[in-house]
């Protein structure tokens, strides 16, 4: 096991965590929307402090790898690069979607027949999303996708569906299945990662420091399904 560092900025929500064997040993969120230019420096600052007054030296920092804000995730790659560096130790990568997962099935029963879908809000009725199983296992990648009313039919024909992030709140009145449930206020959370980031740990799978870039949400060729109309355009 490894003492770590988990920053997330991904989204509006902004948290940092600090983990040791496994254990969370000191935990900060915020909630005021994309503060966090303001809040993450103190939160980083005030953790070190920890590490300092118990000795112990961090053995790798991770990070929410998008997709995100741009912003956000800016934020949070300077402040993991800079640690990496001052501390001479490596950058771990999770992706956001599978952070949003982890908390989700942390705090609920796993449903084993069960589709976990993490959503990230773009803009209008466009998201990026994955699909998991209750062991966190890909179902399918992360891709763009333009909701509509026959959106993730695949996946409600099979079982039940659970929809979440921040992007699921605009597909509720829009994807109509009786499959398909939507859980609120499920955000990407430091605290989800670092069972995550001890495995890749443990793996040594850590990023190119020089050459490491987040996932942003940006402009894409979304997929939509034919003939179907879009919400909102």
């Amino acid at each position: 096991m490894a003492c770590i560092l988990h920053l997330e900025t991904a989204t509006e929500i902004g948290s940092f965590a600090v983990s040791k064997d496994g254990d969370l040993q000191y935990y900060r969120i915020n909630t005021a929307d994309f503060s966090h230019s303001a809040s993450m420096g103190r939160f980083v600052e005030a953790g070190i402090r920890i590490l300092d007054e118990k000795g112990w030296q961090p053995d790798a920092v991770a990070i929410s790898e998008g997709p995100g804000s741009y912003t956000g995730l800016r934020i949070g790659a300077s402040l993991a690069k800079g640690l990496c560096f001052g501390f001479d130790i490596p950058l771990i990568a999770i992706p956001t979607l599978k952070i949003i997962t982890a908390g989700l099935l942390r705090s609920t029963s796993q449903e084993a027949s069960a589709f976990y879908c993490p959503m990230i809000d773009a803009r209008r009725m466009e998201v990026y999303s994955a699909i998991y199983d209750e062991n966190l296992h890909i179902i399918r990648p992360v891709q763009a996708d333009i909701i509509t009313t026959g959106s993730f039919g695949e996946y409600l024909s099979r079982g039940k569906v659970l929809f979440f992030g921040n992007g699921s709140d605009k597909c509720k009145t829009v994807i109509d299945s009786a499959n398909a449930v939507f859980v609120d206020k499920i955000y990407p959370e430091a605290s989800a990662m670092i069972a995550l980031a001890d495995i890749a740990y443990a793996n040594r799978e850590f990023v190119d420091l020089a050459y490491f870039e987040p996932f942003y949400l940006k402009s894409f060729q979304a997929t939509v399904p034919k003939n179907k109309v879009i919400p909102g355009n």
